[in-house]
């Protein structure tokens, strides 16, 4: 009997000990949850739109991607995967996007004297093309004196592109036409560069162009037919080193030769030479479709390895990317996540980074280092004074779509402002004024900074012993300022700082003043 009431003393005080144990856990769980409460008071939810109706202001920079008129969701403009090439290289002489209504030279080498073009949406690059009724000529174009075609002498090394998309390609539409003459003191020779169909076949000739050749004209033919209603890239290329003269379609070489005393390679080359400055007419006698036409002072073989777009791709396969600028929000606010209006084909992508300080001054391209993020996933470990945000555009491997970016919703949290003292007070001494003020009834006030200075609203002092204003304080109501200069005037105000961060502070107080006087030395 005695074991058994043992036993069940026994139980009964381990069984009050688990329970003041479970009661315990819980009051300290709710303790937590009640602080960390208390600080999400302490802090505001606000959200900072990129894009939509806000637009791309805060863009530094963009590489390979441009920003569409109304392109995106919601009828916003929206940034996506660019195909202009135009004044993106040194080396390009003239580029016709068609991508606006007015066209013009996007090198700036060139201007029309005579459009008799259509802009048409059916694009094969970028956002237009241009239709040709085979009427009046078509574009006329007049180079100035740094444009190939703008001056006569030696020409170098060019590659000439455009696509087509004819209509019927009947005998003897032309699609380029440069007519002029070669003078000196005795001669006077008749020039000619032609790119025309003939029998469904688009046929280059050079009259008179290559100085020393044994052939006065040159005809380069397309090996394949030309299909009505197909885009296709014919390219016409020459190499000042190698004397190379070649035509291609869609990067496919269809007909070539050396353009050397002998007619072969590794013979002496024959350079091309312009003679009386002439109009360049694009489309004169063409009936179709024209789109992304340049001239570029490169050969085709450096041409296809520069950083221009070529090849049949409509978009960059290497992509592009923005950067923004360093956005400041406030100290201490902490980035919750990011989210994105966005339209994504199959086999293309967005990828999104970010990062954060409270000085952006150092920052370079490694530093502060980046970190990847996704669109609607939490964000943990950034914040500070200023984040930056940085996306790469990515298209399909055929490079014929692009994603499209319209908008950027960040979401962080700020540290609300703590509220000033609602009373203060300024009581003039010798030499000093003693302030008091109540207690913030903010609870996330941890200190105060005291303003000061000769004139309202401007606390610009240096005088106070205690040091310039605004003078820190500390968590406190009461300040005696000593070192003024009796008979001033001095204005004063209080504000309080956060007690989550000191340099959050908050708005000013009431101001009050005091004028400090000697009579008022103490007895």
């Amino acid at each position: 009997m005695k074991f058994a009431s043992i036993l069940v003393n026994f139980s009964e005080s381990v069984s009050e000990r688990l329970s003041l144990f479970s009661v315990s856990r819980k009051l300290l769980l709710a303790a937590h949850c009640t602080l960390l409460s208390a600080l999400a008071l302490f802090a505001t939810p606000k959200t900072l739109i990129l894009g939509g109706d806000e637009g791309w202001k805060e863009i530094a920079s963009l590489d390979g991607v441009s920003v569409g008129e109304k392109n995106g969701l919601f009828g916003y403009n929206a940034i996506e995967l660019s195909t202009k090439l135009g004044n993106a290289n040194p080396t390009t002489d003239l580029y016709l996007s068609f991508d606006e209504e007015k066209v013009h030279d996007l090198a700036g080498n060139y201007t029309v004297s005579e459009n008799n073009l259509v802009c048409t949406d059916d694009a094969v690059k970028g956002n237009g093309s241009a239709l040709s009724r085979g009427i009046n000529k078509g574009l006329t174009l007049n180079g100035n004196k740094k444009a190939l075609f703008g001056k006569s002498g030696a020409m170098g090394s060019f590659t000439i592109e455009f696509w087509l998309c004819p209509t019927l390609a009947e005998n003897g539409e032309a699609v380029l036409s440069w007519r002029s003459a070669l003078n000196d003191d005795i001669n006077s020779e008749y020039q000619m560069i032609l790119a025309s169909f003939y029998k469904n076949h688009l046929e280059w000739t050079f009259k008179n162009i290559f100085i020393g050749y044994r052939a006065s004209e040159i005809h380069l033919a397309g090996y394949n037919t030309v299909v009505p209603n197909k885009w296709a890239r014919h390219t016409v290329s020459f190499d000042e080193e190698s004397g190379l003269l070649e035509y291609l379609i869609d990067g496919r070489t269809e007909s070539l030769v050396f353009i050397t005393k002998n007619g072969h390679e590794n013979g002496t080359i024959c350079y091309p030479k312009l003679g009386v400055k002439a109009d360049l007419e694009i489309c004169p006698d063409y009936v179709g479709k024209i789109d992304s036409f340049r001239i570029s002072r490169l050969p085709y073989a450096l041409e296809k390895n520069d950083i221009l777009l070529t090849g049949n791709e409509k978009y960059k396969t290497k992509g592009g990317k923005l950067l923004t600028k360093p956005i400041l929000v406030s100290h201490s606010a902490v980035i919750e996540q990011i989210d994105t209006l966005m339209s994504v084909p199959p086999e293309t992508d967005i990828r999104f980074y970010i990062r954060s300080g409270d000085n952006c001054y150092g920052w370079n391209d490694s530093y502060p280092e980046w970190r990847e993020i996704s669109p609607g996933e939490k964000i943990s470990g950034i914040k500070g004074l200023y984040f930056q945000l940085y996306a790469e555009f990515l298209p399909d491997g055929k490079g014929s779509q692009t994603p499209r970016l319209s908008e950027i919703a960040v979401k962080y949290d700020e540290q609300a402002e703590p509220l000033p003292p609602f009373k203060i007070t300024a009581q003039a001494g010798d030499g000093s004024v003693t302030l008091n003020w109540s207690y913030s009834v903010d609870d996330n006030a941890g200190g105060y900074y005291v303003y000061y200075g000769n004139r309202p609203g401007e606390y610009l002092g240096r005088m106070a012993i205690q040091g310039n204003s605004p003078v820190n304080v500390g968590n406190r109501t009461s300040v005696t300022l000593t070192g003024l200069e009796n008979g001033r005037i001095y204005y004063f105000a209080v504000s309080a700082y956060s007690k989550i961060d000191g340099r959050i502070n908050g708005s000013l107080s009431k101001e009050v003043f005091a004028r400090p006087s000697s009579r008022l030395a103490k007895k």
